[in-house]
């Protein structure tokens, strides 16, 4: 497993490559990338890409015109709209649906967060409702929220292995439906995961805040890094026994050997 930097990663699991809404240029509209860049080698053979809602952040047309020849699985409604984008090998998977590809075992499951494309006032335009996923193969089972706040059902997903959480975003503050570090923190005692991986922090930022003097700018740049540690001092603080394995965008994640 690599963390990619914001929400995406790239998951090896039952002899299939899986990438999580992919973000793999320089930048994404008005947005830098402020993390090493993406080698080509960890979106080499991508055979399913998982995309959890339309935000640009997320479901990345230049990104997504770089992967060939893999199954893009989005959320159910949104098909349409992305073939005529010119993406191939879309498919699409609602909220308690379920695919396979050989041994890898895929269901779509709820999350609370916008779905359109334009954000949460916008009514024109393309919308189908955000989602996360449950991987699961014979040995293990990897929850990929995709960008949530809490909701009710969570407790109710069954216990994964590991679990991908937002903690953070790439502003200075968090819109509805997302996940800080103390709400990601609640999320774990939850979900109970084995492990959990931090994303959707220290990877995009507006480039005029990360140089902007004074105050403002010292508040974007700890934001670009602290995160993710407030976080796992939260689930430390729990005392809920889960694992973080905090690991800088780029980067193998961390897995403990015997979790």
């Amino acid at each position: 497993m690599r963390f990619l930097g914001h929400s995406t990663v790239r998951l090896e699991l039952a002899g299939r490559v899986v990438l999580t809404d992919p973000v793999l240029t320089g930048r994404v509209g008005p947005l830098r990338r402020t993390a090493p860049p993406v080698d080509p080698v960890d979106h080499a053979g991508v055979d399913l890409v998982l995309l959890s809602h339309l935000h640009a952040d997320h479901l990345h047309l230049p990104s997504l015109r770089r992967l060939t020849g893999a199954r893009v699985v989005v959320p159910r409604g949104a098909g349409e709209w992305l073939r005529r984008k010119g993406i191939r090998g879309v498919e699409e998977l609602g909220i308690g649906e379920e695919l396979t590809d050989g041994a890898l075992h895929v269901t779509g499951v709820e999350a609370a967060h916008s779905g359109h494309r334009w954000g949460p006032r916008s009514t024109r335009g393309p919308q189908a409702r955000a989602m996360g996923h449950l991987l699961r193969t014979g040995d293990v089972s990897v929850y990929v929220s995709g960008d949530t706040d809490l909701f009710d059902g969570m407790a109710d997903l069954p216990r994964p292995d590991v679990a991908l959480l937002p903690v953070w975003g790439w502003g200075p503050s968090l819109g509805p439906g997302h996940l800080d570090p103390a709400r990601a923190a609640e999320a774990v005692a939850l979900l109970r995961p084995r492990i959990v991986v931090p994303v959707h922090w220290g990877t995009l930022a507006l480039p005029g805040l990360t140089r902007a003097p004074g105050a403002r700018g010292a508040a974007m740049r700890r934001l670009l890094v602290e995160p993710p540690r407030t976080f796992a001092a939260a689930v430390a603080a729990s005392g809920s026994g889960t694992h973080v394995a905090l690991t800088e965008p780029g980067d193998r994640v961390a897995l403990p050997v015997h979790p």
